[in-house]
C-alpha cells in the first residue's frame, strides 16, 4: 500500500522486540534470515514506514501492498508481513528483505501490532463507542468528563486523535490497527489513564480494532446508513453486534430507545447495563431532558440504588443529553463513582466539552443562528432539525448535500426530512467524488419536492455560494443548519481534496454580511 508520511501519533521511545519472537508467537512461516532482527513498529502504508518497522503488505483494490516493499525498505522497514502471493513479489523486488508469511495479513495485523507495541501491558481503561449517530459526541463527552475528574485522557474519533492537548487530524473514523496500537503505546508513555475510541461498523468488519479488549463498550443507536457497505440493516447490525462479545469487550452499556438496542441486549454475550430516554421503556438508567436552548441542554439521569445526576451539556438537542448520559453510565460501569461525577459536574456548572463540527454554533450574539453539523444520515437530519426548531423564533433554513460514491438509498429520505423540517431548503455539493454532482443534487431535490411540493428550494452547486445565498435569506431570529461537512477541511471532487472548511467559510461569510461570528 502506498501512502504519504503519516502524521499518526506513535511512541517516541519504542521498545524493540525480536522478530524471531514475533514469528514464534504467531506460528508464521519465515523466509530469509531474521536472527538478530528487531522490530519497533508496524505500518500498513509504505509511505508511513519508519526505521525499524515491520511493513504489512495486503492485497489492495489496484495492487498488492507487497509491490511497495522496496519503498518500505528504503524508508527503514526491517521485514515484511504478507501472504504467499505477496511473499513472491517481495522475493522478486527485495530478495534480501526477510518475509513473514500468513494466510491473511490484514486479519493478523491487529494481534501483531498489539504484540509489537505491548498493548496488553497498557494500564489505561479502554472505552469503545459504536452506533450510527453520536459516536464522536460520546467520545468527546467521555474525554471532557474525564478531564473534569482530573484523569489524563486520550481519544480517537472521526475528527481527530488526541492525547491531552496534543492532536492530529483523522483520516478514518477508526484508525487501522497498526496506527491504533501505536497511538495507545504513545499514550502509555505519557501515562494516559483512559481512552475513548470511536468504533465504526467498518472498523469491526475490517479488523481495525483487532488485538484490543475494551473495558466498556457503548451503543448509541442504529439507523439507515452505510448500506453501500452492508447489504441490509440486519447485516449492518451484525457488524455492530461483534463489539459486544467477550473477545472484544468486558462490559456494555446499551441505549434501548430503539428495537435495535433492545435486540442488542438480547444478543450480547457480555454483561450489559441499559439506558433509555423513553418513559415507556424499562432500563437500568433513565434520562429526563429539561430545558433545551441554543447553548445548552439540561438533564436528570437516574440510576439504580437511588443514584441521580442533575446537570447540563453545552450543546443543543435532547440527543446530546442522551450522548452525555451514555458517557456517564459508561464511566460508572468502568468503576468511577457516580457521586464523584455528580460532584465535579455541579462544581463546574455542567459538562465541559467541545465537539468539533457537531451542531457547532459559529454565529455570534447578533444575527441569525448558524450551526455547522457533521450529520449526513436521515436520522441525524431529523434530530438536529427538531432540536433547533424548539427554540428558533423565525425561519429555519437548511443547507446540505450528499456524499458521492456512498449509500444512494438514503438520498430521497434526506431530502424529504429536510423539506419537512426546514422552512427553506438549499441543496449544494458535498464530496461528489466520482459521481455526477448534478445527479446527486437532483435526487435530494426530488425527495424534498415529493415530501413537501410547496417548499422553497434552492439549488446552488458551489458550497461557498450556497452558504452565502442561505445567509442572504436569513434575518435576525432565523437559524441556518449547514449539515454534512462538520469538522472536515476539504471538499472531494474526482479524487482531489480541495481545501474547504465550512466552519471557517461560514464565519467569513457572517463577517462579510456584517454579523459577528
Amino acid at each position: 500500500m502506498t501512502g504519504s508520511p503519516s502524521t499518526a501519533l506513535r511512541p517516541q521511545h519504542p521498545s524493540p522486540r525480536p522478530l524471531r519472537g514475533l514469528a514464534d508467537a504467531f506460528g508464521l512461516e519465515v523466509r530469509g534470515d531474521i536472527d538478530g532482527v528487531e522490530v519497533s513498529g508496524v505500518s500498513l502504508a509504505s509511505g508511513a514506514v519508519q526505521s525499524g518497522d515491520l511493513y504489512v503488505g495486503v492485497p489492495g483494490r489496484n495492487a498488492h501492498g507487497a509491490a511497495y516493499a522496496a519503498a518500505a525498505a528504503e524508508r527503514g522497514a526491517v521485514a515484511v508481513l504478507t501472504d504467499a502471493a505477496g511473499a513472491e513479489l517481495v522475493a522478486q523486488l527485495v530478495p534480501d528483505l526477510p518475509v513473514l508469511v500468513t494466510d491473511d495479513a490484514r486479519a493478523a495485523l491487529g494481534a501483531v501490532a498489539a504484540w509489537i507495541h505491548r498493548t496488553a501491558e497498557n494500564p489505561a481503561t479502554l472505552f469503545a463507542v459504536t452506533g450510527t449517530n453520536g459516536k464522536t459526541s460520546v467520545v468527546y463527552l467521555l474525554y471532557g468528563i474525564l478531564q473534569q475528574l482530573g484523569i489524563l485522557a486520550g481519544l480517537t474519533s472521526t475528527a481527530e486523535r488526541r492525547i491531552g492537548d496534543e492532536a492530529v487530524t483523522s483520516s478514518l473514523t477508526t484508525p487501522e490497527a497498526s496506527e491504533l496500537h501505536a497511538l495507545l503505546a504513545r499514550m502509555r508513555e505519557v501515562e494516559v489513564r483512559a481512552v475513548g475510541v470511536e468504533v465504526s461498523a467498518q472498523a469491526l468488519s475490517r479488523h481495525r480494532v483487532d488485538g484490543l479488549v475494551f473495558d466498556v463498550a457503548g451503543f448509541t443507536n442504529l439507523s439507515h446508513d452505510h448500506l453501500d457497505d452492508y447489504t441490509s440493516m440486519q447485516e449492518y447490525y451484525d457488524a455492530k453486534l461483534a463489539l459486544f462479545q467477550p473477545e472484544r469487550a468486558r462490559r456494555g452499556v446499551v441505549t434501548v430507545d430503539s428495537e435495535w438496542g433492545r435486540l442488542l441486549v438480547e444478543d450480547s454475550r457480555i454483561p450489559v447495563t441499559t439506558l433509555t430516554t423513553r418513559p415507556d421503556v424499562e432500563a437500568d438508567w433513565r434520562l429526563t431532558v429539561g430545558a433545551e436552548t441554543a447553548t445548552h441542554t439540561d438533564f436528570v439521569l437516574e440510576g439504580p440504588d437511588g443514584r441521580s445526576i442533575t446537570s447540563s451539556v453545552p450543546l443543543l438537542g435532547w440527543y446530546m443529553a442522551a450522548n452525555a448520559a451514555l458517557a456517564i453510565v459508561m464511566l460508572v460501569e468502568s468503576g468511577v463513582d457516580a457521586g464523584r461525577i455528580a460532584e465535579v459536574l455541579e462544581r463546574d456548572g455542567g459538562i465541559r466539552a467541545y465537539i468539533p463540527g457537531r451542531a457547532e454554533r459559529v454565529s455570534g450574539d447578533r444575527g441569525p443562528l448558524v450551526y455547522i453539523d457533521y450529520g449526513h444520515s436521515p436520522d441525524a437530519f431529523l434530530q438536529t432539525l427538531g432540536a433547533i426548531r424548539k427554540f428558533v423564533e423565525g425561519r429555519l433554513i437548511m443547507l446540505f448535500g450528499a456524499d458521492g460514491d456512498r449509500d444512494t438509498t438514503k438520498r430521497a429520505e434526506m431530502g424529504a426530512i429536510a423539506a419537512r423540517g426546514a422552512d427553506v431548503v438549499v441543496v449544494t455539493d458535498f464530496h461528489p467524488r466520482t459521481e455526477d454532482p448534478a445527479a446527486i443534487r437532483a435526487a435530494l431535490i426530488a425527495g424534498a419536492r415529493a415530501a413537501v411540493p410547496e417548499r422553497e428550494i434552492h439549488e446552488i452547486a458551489d458550497p461557498r455560494a450556497a452558504f452565502r445565498a442561505a445567509l442572504a435569506l436569513a434575518r435576525e431570529g432565523d437559524a441556518i443548519l449547514y449539515a454534512g461537512p462538520g469538522h472536515e477541511d476539504y471538499h472531494e471532487v474526482n479524487g482531489v481534496k480541495i481545501p474547504y472548511s465550512a466552519r471557517d467559510d461560514a464565519r467569513q461569510a457572517l463577517r462579510e454580511a456584517g454579523w459577528p461570528a
